[in-house]
């Protein structure tokens, strides 16, 4: 297991993995008997302090509510129109009447809906003996509930309890005290809505809650507090003597439970819940078991543990590291094999793709050099034939013969620059610059030629990517191409357009001309044979350009074909933006 030479048992990771298992399993087993007993002790507390805390909240957001709809009960008893139909209703006619109390019902149900506790607001007019409600509308005097609402003033503006309903009241006096007052507000609280809110306590299965009022004897309960509802009298005397917030176990009806509560003095109200024991308990009594269970499985689970640490990291390891090896010793046919997707799966997948890239690279650089080289000597065969040759001393011979000495010298130059530049073999790569100056040439040199039938429009090269290093020969014969195979056999008004574009990123040498013979079966052919990657068929020309820049800057880049919006073929180069200096020889710099 431990056989290789340049390892030693204790320093292998396998070791070191299962002395620091060992390390941390004992102070883990340690702190799990520390904690069950943490846990019971604080586990009540949390419960208590959770409980109460909800509850406490629940009352100070319930007061909070009740305060302002007292507000707008008070802000209502000052309305205009309900002052008004009070005290001028005689002298109303029957639709000063009606508008009157249609503003005053919308004021009922503006009140109403802008609180969900609100079940109904009514207005109690004595001295026109009718009662105007935003649930019943406008009716009779209600004189029995006017009677006990005037009954419960002496609450001190307290909830006040009328059968099954809560009320808040309000009353307008008349300016001589002993008559009764000129109209009674109360607003009904919706009992429902109050006992779905308590409903949001009950979190555990079991549980329940209670609402008690000590003023009114109001009480309504939800979960399974509404079984035992009627001994919510006794429950509040023992539950009040103790503080609210520790948790007191009570049985009731059989079942043991955890009961807290939050009384608000400003209500006079408190809410009680009820937690079952056996909800609290029974986690922890199961925790108790499992770190008993614990304890026991240790051995086992350190056996396991060693087991799994060596079929899983140590052998994996082991395999990656020997495939390492056989790298060094320049094995590249090794692959390594994992069934599972795990994340040695991974770095098995990345080490076979680094050895495949690695050879791919070797290859790579073979080829480069090799179509570097083809390129060139195709180059030389293409460019120094007897047809240019003829063609270049026949304008020579004519400028001669014309006496034309500027156009020879400057024929000449350029004709020397053209055989310096594709006879010189001393690097594959030059900057932009270079290459763009050697297609201009070119293009000069041919537009001698064609002067009166083929027009040119060769834009200048931007400055700021003249220093990006290129393959050499990859623009100018495209440049041939245009005029040996769509602008030669024109007669008059060909053109030909060098464009260059750049987004920051990316370049783009855009060659296009306006010739007539481009059909869309040659376009086709055109760019299925640049789509193609069989190394066995002749690399030249277009080709040649496409796979060299594959090579040298990735299947991003290329040379792509299309028809030109002037009619004829447009080729374009993609580059990538990168600065840098050509490698280029002292040969190539002269």
């Amino acid at each position: 297991m431990f056989n290789l030479p340049s390892f030693s048992i204790r320093n292998t990771i396998f070791v070191r993995l299962i002395v620091t298992f060992l390390t941390i399993m004992l102070p883990i087993f340690l702190m799990g008997i520390y904690l069950y007993q943490w846990i019971i002790q604080t586990t009540s507390e949390d419960i208590s302090k959770t409980a109460v805390s909800q509850i406490t909240f629940y009352l100070t957001d319930l007061g909070n509510e009740i305060d302002r709809i007292k507000l707008l009960q008070y802000s209502l008893m000052e309305d205009e129109d309900l002052n008004a139909i009070t005290l001028t209703w005689n002298t109303m006619n029957n639709i000063q009447r009606t508008d009157k109390i249609n503003i005053l019902l919308k004021r009922l149900y503006a009140i109403q809906n802008s609180s969900m506790y609100i079940k109904d607001v009514s207005v109690h007019i004595s001295p026109i003996s009718k009662s105007v409600s935003s649930v019943n509308g406008v009716g009779n005097l209600d004189t029995e509930k006017y009677s006990r609402i005037r009954s419960k003033f002496g609450s001190g503006g307290r909830l006040i309890a009328l059968g099954e309903g809560l009320y808040l009241s309000a009353a307008k006096q008349s300016a001589i005290r002993t008559n009764q007052p000129l109209f009674i507000i109360d607003i009904e609280l919706d009992t429902r809505k109050l006992q779905e809110a308590l409903s949001q306590f009950n979190t555990y299965s079991g549980s329940g809650t209670i609402l008690y009022s000590e003023d009114t004897g109001m009480l309504l309960a939800s979960g399974s507090a509404e079984g035992f509802r009627h001994d919510a009298d006794q429950l509040a005397q023992r539950m009040n003597r103790g503080p609210a917030d520790n948790t007191v176990t009570y049985e009731i009806m059989g079942n043991r439970y955890y009961t807290v509560h939050a009384n608000s003095s400003y209500l006079n109200m408190s809410i009680y819940r009820f937690i079952p024991v056996n909800i609290i308990q029974k986690p922890l009594d199961k925790f108790y078991w499992w770190a008993w269970l614990f304890a026991s499985a240790v051995i086992v689970i350190i056996a396991v543990y060693t087991i799994s640490t060596y079929k899983f990291i140590h052998k994996p390891l082991l395999t990656l590291v020997r495939s390492f090896r056989r790298i060094e010793n320049e094995d590249l046919d090794v692959v390594i094999e994992h069934g599972a997707r795990d994340e040695f799966g991974y770095l098995y997948a990345r080490f076979n793709q680094m050895v495949a890239t690695l050879r791919s690279l070797i290859d790579q650089v073979y080829k480069q050099k090799i179509l570097a080289q083809r390129a060139e000597l195709k180059q030389l065969q293409s460019q120094i034939n007897p047809h240019f040759l003829f063609n270049s001393l026949f304008i020579l011979r004519t400028m001669a013969k014309t006496g034309d000495v500027d156009r020879i010298e400057q024929f000449t130059t350029q004709l020397g620059e053209y055989f310096q530049f594709v006879t010189r073999n001393a690097s594959d790569e030059v900057s932009l610059k270079q290459e763009i100056h050697h297609a201009r040439t070119y293009t000069e040199i041919q537009q001698m030629r064609f002067s009166r039938r083929i027009r040119v429009i060769f834009e200048d090269l931007p400055e700021e990517i003249e220093q990006v290093s290129v393959p050499r020969l990859i623009v100018q014969p495209l440049i041939e191409n245009a005029f040996e195979h769509s602008l030669e056999r024109k007669v008059a008004n060909g053109l030909m357009r060098v464009q260059f574009e750049t987004d920051g990123s990316d370049i783009r040498i855009l060659v296009e001309d306006n010739g007539d013979d481009l059909t869309d079966e040659v376009l086709r052919r055109i760019s299925e044979s640049l789509a193609k990657s069989d190394d066995r068929v002749e690399t030249t020309g277009m080709v040649n350009i496409h796979k060299r820049l594959l090579i040298t800057f990735g299947h991003t880049y290329g040379l792509e074909v299309e028809r030109s919006e002037l009619g004829g073929l447009k080729a374009t180069i993609r580059l990538p933006n990168i600065r840098g200096d050509a490698r280029v020889s002292d040969a190539d710099r002269r």
